[in-house]
């Protein structure tokens, strides 16, 4: 509310001064445009001060980005348990500690007949019952970063494209020739068909939170929980559960891994390379 009134004041009174001095314009030397745009800005800046209170959270980082030091979020951040199994964040004097358990389910409704719906449903009414705690069930899609896979496709095409060079040079049979060029044609037809579109995966998760007071209590408290839930799990829907660990917990809080940057670029390059030839 504090920068809500602070952003409507300074605008305000932006605006009054700018009135006051095109009003004080002596029009002998200033031409009347420049009063006139004094004017046009002056009324901006008032629109913009009544208008702050509905639309504060654009205006304000748009007033601030010049120092380059936007605040996205004042909530304290949040960090992986030394034994990499949860991630950690501190609420006063009490650490919450939350696991993230992989459910591998890959059934969809569409695939089922009724009386398989019927029962997938039963089977949640169950699920739903395993625990006390509020526990979240999540199934997500993300963008995969095939990055490393296909630069390893790029050093195996620059390779073989060297021993095509090579035969040619040494006069080498021509089956043998030919044969090189067939493993080069298929690397590159796997690079232009993973390359050429992103590639996604489905994560089916549960998540559950338990607070302590030392960071180990939380922990421990939190994969108590999960181990109940995953031996319920293992139960009803017949599958494995597993909970998820190091680098693999980034896919769930954090927007590079679950859109990673260096994948997404490399697929506007590739169109815009298209359009351009």
């Amino acid at each position: 509310m504090a920068n809500k009134m602070f952003q409507f004041l300074g605008l305000f009174l932006l605006s009054a001064i700018l009135m006051g001095i095109a009003a004080e314009l002596p029009t002998s030397i200033v031409p009347a445009v420049v009063k006139i745009v004094v004017l046009i800005i002056a009324l901006l800046a008032d629109i913009t001060a009544f208008t702050s209170r509905y639309y504060s959270y654009l205006i304000g980082p748009f007033f601030r980005r010049a120092g380059k030091n936007v605040v996205i979020s004042k909530e304290p951040p949040y960090t992986i348990a030394t034994s990499s199994d949860s991630l950690l964040k501190k609420e006063g004097d009490d650490f919450i500690a939350t696991v993230f358990i992989s459910v591998p389910l890959y059934r969809s409704a569409t695939e089922m007949t009724d009386d398989e719906k019927l029962d997938f449903s039963n089977q949640v009414s169950r699920f739903i019952g395993l625990s006390r705690d509020p526990v979240r069930f999540t199934t997500q899609l993300n963008v995969m970063n095939k990055d490393d896979y296909i630069q390893k496709l790029r050093d195996t095409i620059a390779s073989t494209e060297n021993e095509e060079a090579d035969l040619l040079q040494k006069n080498a049979p021509k089956s043998q020739i030919e044969r090189v060029r067939g493993k080069l044609a298929m690397w590159r037809n796997m690079l232009d068909s993973i390359g050429g579109s992103p590639s996604y995966e489905l994560v089916s998760y549960l998540t559950v939170s338990a607070v302590g007071s030392k960071e180990y209590e939380a922990v421990s408290i939190a994969q108590q929980k999960a181990r109940e839930i995953m031996s319920g799990i293992g139960s009803v829907f017949g599958v494995t559960p597993s909970i998820i660990t190091g680098p693999g917990l980034l896919k769930f809080v954090e927007p590079e891994a679950l859109i990673p940057f260096s994948t997404v670029t490399e697929q506007i390059n590739k169109e815009v390379q298209e359009q351009v030839i």
